[in-house]
């Protein structure tokens, strides 16, 4: 069989954009597990590059019972002397929490996609 000029260029482009995409595709990153050190009455700064499918983990460090408590009802975790919680973060946007026990006590994630 005789294939004509023109089908083969075509053939040979179709070939070389296909494997160019299918080489370009980015990476998905992979989940990442960032830490916040409850200390001192303070939660420690919040992660700078947070993506869903992360993970957040609370410490407590300090002498005192505190809570991580999101504004919108995300999650609220309950943190003995000692304890640690995790979440894992679900959608994108920006949470505000604090401590149900120490009002002044605040922080924020903000999640991208």
């Amino acid at each position: 069989m005789t294939w004509p000029a023109g089908a083969i260029a075509r053939r040979c482009a179709a070939a070389a954009l296909a494997s160019a995409l299918i080489g370009a595709a980015p990476a998905a990153p992979r989940p990442a597990t960032h830490v916040i050190v409850i200390d001192r009455m303070r939660f420690g700064a919040a992660p700078g590059a947070l993506r869903v499918g992360d993970t957040v983990t609370w410490v407590n460090r300090d002498l005192f019972r505190h809570t991580a408590t999101a504004r919108d009802g995300r999650f609220n975790l309950d943190l003995m002397p000692g304890a640690s919680a995790s979440i894992v973060l679900r959608k994108t946007g920006t949470v505000a929490y604090s401590c149900t026990f120490h009002p002044g006590m605040r922080g924020q994630l903000v999640i991208r996609g």
